[in-house]
């Protein structure tokens, strides 16, 4: 461990909280690459996120919020500081139509499954995205839904009726969907120091039976196109949409598809996503990231931004 704060601090400030030390983020990642965080705390409650992020705010710990792990490149050297991994699973259906989920629950299969099951649709659409709830309003989580004559981007702001955060000024509050400025990909979470702390979704009764269809078609058109994460650990989509032409297609018609680099590859499917073929570095991915932007760059006058964060040291 190289962070050199006051550890003793940290703790008596979590108030229970277990501080682990040394631990491989890796694994918590849907990447399965980067090194160990310093430290690293696991809040289950509201409340034990809350205390987590006003202790690592009021000493100056460098921190980070982590969820799925599943848009993100974790450094090899891995992060300095603290790591707060969000474990609240608490679901709770208002009424007829609306559900509160909290910021760790996984929207799929867990909030997915348990709305489907009482014939609510909304949220079905995002089957087979790895996400938590407060991942999925951080960066706007989206799909584009594959039904014949009705193709259309699908965004989770559209069943979104209201969170509450923990924000930057210190303070509890609930806000609605308006309060996030959503976009393609983007959110005010991602400019403001804002924490999820649950979220609340008003969902439309649906047939089972229709929802089900949905969910295999989905599934089905997810499966011709992106990896199997148990086979080929990866984050989705490296680059940003660019409208009417697609990162993925650039990268393609430069011959980069399945352009390999250690144990990293520029997926034989989908050239816009980089798959751990076992044991890959961030080093490795990163190669692959620059060769594509600069290839991309230099045969077509069009630039890749990169929609994934990265996290630690490199």
């Amino acid at each position: 461990m190289t962070w050199q704060g006051d550890i003793r601090e940290l703790e008596e400030r979590l108030e229970g909280l277990r501080l682990e030390r040394g631990v491989p983020l890796a694994p918590l990642t849907t990447f399965r690459i980067g090194g160990p965080a310093d430290l690293l705390v696991r809040p289950r409650t509201p409340e034990q996120l809350v205390c987590a992020i006003a202790a690592a705010r009021a000493l100056q710990i460098p921190h980070f919020l982590l969820g799925r792990g599943a848009n993100i490149l974790v450094g090899d050297r891995g992060f300095r500081g603290l790591v707060i991994r969000c474990e609240l699973q608490e679901i709770d259906f208002l009424d007829g139509t609306r559900v509160r989920a909290a910021a760790g629950v996984e929207t799929f299969p867990d909030l997915i499954q348990a709305t489907v099951s009482r014939g609510l649709g909304g949220l079905h659409h995002f089957v087979g995205i790895p996400s938590t709830v407060g991942g999925a309003l951080w960066q706007n989580l989206h799909f584009l839904s594959p039904a014949p004559d009705r193709e259309r981007t699908v965004f989770i702001e559209e069943v979104l009726e209201s969170a509450e955060l923990f924000t930057k000024e210190g303070e509890r509050r609930t806000v609605g969907v308006d309060y996030f400025q959503f976009g393609y990909d983007k959110s005010i979470l991602q400019h403001r120091m804002d924490v999820v702390l649950s979220a609340t979704f008003r969902l439309e009764p649906t047939p089972k039976e229709e929802l089900r269809r949905v969910i295999r078609d989905n599934l089905a058109w997810r499966d011709e196109r992106h990896p199997d994460l148990w086979l080929y650990p990866c984050v989705g989509s490296i680059f940003r949409k660019i409208e009417g032409i697609g990162a993925g297609r650039l990268i393609d018609e430069c011959g980069l598809k399945g352009r390999v680099h250690g144990s990293a590859e520029i997926f034989h499917k989908h050239a816009n996503i980089i798959v751990n073929l076992g044991g890959a570095t961030a080093t490795e991915v990163l190669y692959l990231i620059d060769l594509a932007r600069t290839t991309v760059l230099d045969k077509t006058g069009h630039e890749l931004v990169p929609e994934i964060a990265l996290v630690g040291e490199f």
